[in-house]
């Protein structure tokens, strides 16, 4: 594609989603190679699972490069201890979005690392390098021997003999080491180009600030760059089938086994740089990051860079971006946690989702889907989309028990959490629904922790009042329709529709009658209870 032509399309696609297919076991290896050992929180996959956490990477991700996706995707998982050079990084954004020239040129180096090869760069620092064989010496006194005997020839054509038998020999071990280089035919002839852009962007005044020590990573990549260029010779011939040179080429290399001999040379002298291409990586990753935050903002109706405070959760105007023309809410969270009733399809499991992937993007992008928000800095757990697991055996009640388990073991643990929950226990009878939903969020909601949990079960409302604050969505049935207006009440759901419902979509009327009369009957039980025990 012509250069100017890719600067018109830079151009026009900020601010848009990105029209590209989404490996995510490539675009995830980086994040599950990565230990994250310093980050304040991982998000686990079910956490993911539950938040949709996939679609909404393909919302958020407006990156050039395959190094940005990974390294976006393993920021989004990684809530950070602490909101580094915060100041640095918004001015940096906010420049990216008003300088269009610095940003096409920054994207247009990007873009030369948007290949699905680019996605193996991290691999040379996170994974295990091949080990030459111990017999490795056999190669080296072959390519000797070949050496020697072809220099021999113009003494002693008897030599050439020698010459041919070895090369004979020689083919083996060859084809024996294709293996192992196809391995890295992918990733090291990216790492050069990775390395030449890093070289080149680090002398843009505005991203220095980004790692100021990275000239002497640069650097020490450069010194092996001549070895590695064999690599982007191979890769480039193998693709453009350049039969009559590559054929030379080939023969040349099996007479001297010259490709087992640098390609474990190159390896062993990477597997001693991997922190060094660990620094280039993460440059340009958090570059090219930084410039999809800037097209993320670009492209929204609105949004905030949260406050993170200690003690206390707002939102104004909060929103899903996945739902179009979503309906905002507002909400304030002080001592209590939020219990939430209303109908299927209210907009309960959606305001809880809504409220979890706003935290976690304000806690790792600086960004969320609100006119303003404040909340702490909390680790997010979560229990809302829970399935039935065959292969090992596992209820759906038991795997919603075995996750609240965790749930209760870190509620106890002294640090903040975010709990998550849609519909507690429905897996199983009423009574004990109620009686151990009731148990559950109290313990949850001790210490430091917010809680989020809908409910159909208004007794539970009645039971927990003292420890969390009422909220529900409610709908209008008409004669013959639905209507969700999807806004956030205060105190509890008192209209029910659920048999009213059944009507309009025609059930039968002594359907209808006798769930009625059941409705009444179970309605005038649970007021003498109440009356029984006051």
């Amino acid at each position: 594609m012509r250069k100017k032509k890719k600067i018109e399309i830079l151009k026009e696609s900020f601010g848009a989603l990105k029209n590209d297919a989404f490996n995510f076991d490539s675009i995830g290896s980086y994040f599950k190679n990565n230990s994250n050992s310093e980050s304040f929180h991982i998000l686990s996959d079910k956490t993911c699972n539950d938040l949709d956490f996939e679609e909404l990477f393909m919302f958020l991700d407006r990156t050039n490069s395959k190094v940005g996706q990974q390294y976006l995707y393993n920021k989004l998982r990684s809530i950070p201890a602490q909101s580094e050079a915060l100041e640095f990084k918004e001015n940096l954004i906010h420049k990216l979005s008003q300088d269009e020239q610095l940003r096409v040129n920054t994207q247009l180096h990007l873009d030369k690392l948007s290949k699905t090869e680019a996605y193996y760069i991290a691999s040379l620092f996170q994974g295990e390098y091949e080990k030459a064989p111990w017999w490795f010496f056999v190669i080296r006194l072959l390519s000797f021997t070949s050496l020697l005997s072809l220099l021999m020839i113009p003494f002693n054509a008897k030599m050439f003999f020698v010459f041919f038998g070895t090369f004979i020999v020689n083919i083996g071990f060859h084809y024996w080491n294709k293996r192992n280089l196809y391995k890295y035919l992918g990733s090291i002839p990216q790492l050069l180009k990775l390395n030449s852009i890093a070289a080149k962007l680090f002398k843009v005044s505005e991203f220095k600030e980004i790692n100021q020590e990275l000239k002497s990573s640069i650097q020490v990549l450069k010194q092996v760059r001549n070895r590695m260029s064999f690599f982007r010779l191979e890769a480039n011939l193998q693709s453009e089938f350049e039969a009559i040179f590559w054929g030379i080429l080939e023969l040349f290399k099996i007479a001297f086994l010259l490709e087992p001999l640098l390609l474990f040379g190159i390896l062993k002298r990477l597997d001693n740089k991997r922190k060094e291409i660990e620094n280039v990586y993460c440059f340009i990753g958090e570059i090219d990051a930084l410039i999809s935050i800037a097209s993320l903002r670009k492209g929204i109706d609105y949004y905030c860079i949260p406050t993170i405070t200690k003690s206390e959760i707002k939102a104004e105007k909060v929103y899903h971006p996945l739902i179009p023309y979503c309906i905002s809410n507002t909400i304030e969270v002080n001592e209590k946690s939020i219990l939430l009733t209303g109908s299927n399809m209210s907009g309960k499991t959606s305001f809880i989702r809504t409220m979890g992937l706003n935290m976690i993007c304000g806690l790792t992008i600086n960004t969320c889907f609100a006119e303003a928000m404040t909340f702490p800095r909390l680790r997010i757990y979560s229990a809302i989309r829970i399935n039935d697991d065959l292969i090992n055996d596992k209820s759906y009640y038991f795997e919603e028990v075995l996750t609240i388990k965790e749930m209760i073991n870190n509620a106890s643990n002294g640090k903040a959490n975010l709990f998550l929950l849609d519909e507690i226990f429905k897996g199983t009878n009423t009574v004990e629904r109620i009686s151990a939903g009731k148990a559950v969020l109290s313990a949850l909601s001790k210490s430091n922790n917010f809680v989020f949990v809908s409910t159909h079960d208004i007794e539970l409302t009645d039971l927990l009042t003292d420890e969390y604050e009422l909220y529900h969505f409610s709908e209008v049935v008409n004669e013959n329709k639905v209507d969700f207006d999807y806004k956030l009440k205060p105190g509890k759901l008192k209209n029910r529709n659920a048999i009213r419902i059944l009507e309009i979509n025609d059930y039968p009327d002594d359907v209808i009658d006798e769930a009625i009369a059941i409705s009444k009957s179970l309605d005038q039980l649970t007021i003498e209870n109440k009356h029984t025990v006051s």
